[in-house]
């Protein structure tokens, strides 16, 4: 049974690190949460570890700087361990071929082909169009306020020609202040629907949790995934990823949720009960919102 909590604190004693969600928990895409930077910032003093774990297809220093601007203080977080870095890893061995169509935005998502020094010998890619490509790299949709379906066309093309799209953002959706737009893994549901085959390397799959223990390490900790709680609004990315790591998870209904968990400053528990069994998750714990 899933227990409401009023606030971080009355739970967070026992974990000695935080799987944090961005979209939905810390910001709303435009502006920081005042109340979720101060439950952080509470957390990191008494001895915690923050990991802000993201579905960001951008490198871990884009994320900084994006926080930065959003108005999330440094001393909010230890680290960062984005899906963007994970899938970039993966193009760099090779995973989708060396010449590639690129989906996305090209001035936000340029970073994106930054060369990672931790790769040890890269393979060599190349963006060219869509007929010429041996693989997808999908960041996001070209245009985020589009159904999906118009993508129909090249995806029955590239699956005809058996090509692999990596997704680096799971997210169907997200919510950018009070607008709902597409994201990478829409794209990568339509494809997988039609027949194609999507790689995908955020939240809820392992390689972005790797990642983020990886994150851990670098920081001088090795902790046991009893010692770590997972915190999202995401019922398919965050909680279901932090379950399938065996990992204690808070949900924040207030984000993506909150409509259908009637959440005001707090969830309804009826409407709360009705919605996880609807989504089949389990979270331990739920919030309406970070503070």
């Amino acid at each position: 049974m899933t227990q409401i909590v009023s606030t971080l604190s009355e739970i967070s004693a026992p974990y000695k690190a935080l799987f944090v969600d961005l979209w939905g928990c810390v910001h709303n895409g435009i502006t920081a949460y005042p109340e979720a930077v101060a439950a952080l910032q509470a957390y990191r003093k008494s001895g915690g570890v923050v990991v802000l774990v993201t579905n960001s297809p951008k490198p871990r220093a884009g994320v900084a700087e994006q926080m930065t601007q959003f108005g999330v203080p440094q001393d909010a977080y230890d680290t960062i361990a984005t899906s963007g870095d994970s899938a970039r890893a993966a193009m760099f061995t090779g995973a989708v071929g060396n010449k590639v169509c690129f989906m996305g935005e090209p001035e936000r998502d340029a970073g994106f082909f930054e060369p990672m020094n931790v790769i040890h010998d890269p393979v060599e890619i190349t963006r060219v169009p869509l007929k010429e490509a041996e693989g997808i790299v999908c960041c996001g949709p070209f245009d985020p306020m589009a159904d999906p379906d118009v993508n129909r066309p090249d995806f029955l093309y590239a699956k005809q020609m058996g090509l692999k799209l990596l997704c680096a953002n799971p997210d169907i959706v997200v919510d950018r202040g009070e607008v709902r737009e597409w994201c990478a893994g829409a794209l990568a549901r339509l494809y997988t629907e039609m027949g194609g085959e999507s790689l995908y390397f955020g939240k809820p799959y392992p390689p972005i949790y790797d990642l983020a223990r990886k994150r851990l390490a670098e920081l001088g900790h090795e902790f046991a995934d009893r010692d770590i709680m997972a915190i999202g609004d995401g019922p398919h990315t965050d909680i279901s990823g932090g379950m399938g790591e065996g990992l204690d998870t808070l949900f924040i209904t207030g984000g993506l949720a909150a409509k259908d968990t009637q959440t005001d400053r707090h969830p309804d528990p009826d409407a709360l009960e009705t919605y996880l069994a609807q989504e089949q998750v389990a979270p331990t714990y739920a919030i309406g919102f970070l503070r």
